[in-house]
C-alpha cells in the first residue's frame, strides 16, 4: 500500500509528502493518501474542506495513477503536497512517451472505449507540468484547487 512508504521529503515544501512505490501501489491508495493529506490541512488550519474540489482531486489522482500503470510501464513514484488552497499530485512512471487525448470516435464514428483520463485531469487541474525525468521516464504533475 502506498501510505505505508511514505516519507516527508526536505527538498520540497513543508507539507509534502513522497511516497516509494510498492508493488501494490494502486489508484485506490493514492487517493486515500490525498484525503489524508487534504483532511489533515483542513484540520490543522480549521478551514472547511470543500467535497466537491476533494473529490476533483482524488478523480485526478486516480486518473494519473491509472494511466501510469497502463501506459507508463508502472508508477515509479508518487507525490502529494497540501498547500495554501491547492493540492498538488505527482505521478511518475517508466514511460518517455507524453500524454495524448484520443479521439473518442474512430475512423468509422464509432465510440471507443477509454481515453477519457488526460481530458478529465486537464480540465480539473488548475496547472499540469510534464517533466522527463533524467534516468528515463516522467513526471506528471497536476495542482488542483481545494478551497
Amino acid at each position: 500500500m502506498c501510505e505505508e512508504h511514505r516519507t516527508p521529503s526536505v527538498h520540497e515544501r513543508s507539507g509534502a509528502q513522497r511516497t516509494a512505490p510498492s508493488r501494490s501501489c494502486q489508484p485506490a491508495d493514492a487517493r486515500l493518501a490525498v484525503e489524508r493529506a487534504v483532511t489533515e490541512r483542513c484540520r490543522t488550519t480549521h478551514t472547511p474542506c470543500d467535497p466537491v474540489a476533494l473529490g476533483d482531486a482524488l478523480l485526478v489522482v486516480s486518473e494519473l495513477m491509472t494511466n501510469a500503470i497502463l501506459h507508463g510501464g508502472g508508477v515509479t513514484d508518487f507525490r502529494v503536497d497540501v498547500a495554501d488552497a491547492n493540492v498538488s499530485v505527482s505521478v511518475c512512471d517508466r514511460s518517455d512517451r507524453l500524454p495524448v487525448a484520443r479521439n473518442a470516435a474512430d475512423l468509422r464514428r464509432r465510440q471507443r472505449a477509454g481515453g477519457h483520463g488526460w481530458p478529465i485531469v486537464c480540465r480539473l487541474a488548475r496547472d499540469v507540468h510534464v517533466a522527463e525525468l533524467p534516468a528515463g521516464g516522467k513526471c506528471i504533475t497536476a495542482v488542483v484547487p481545494f478551497g
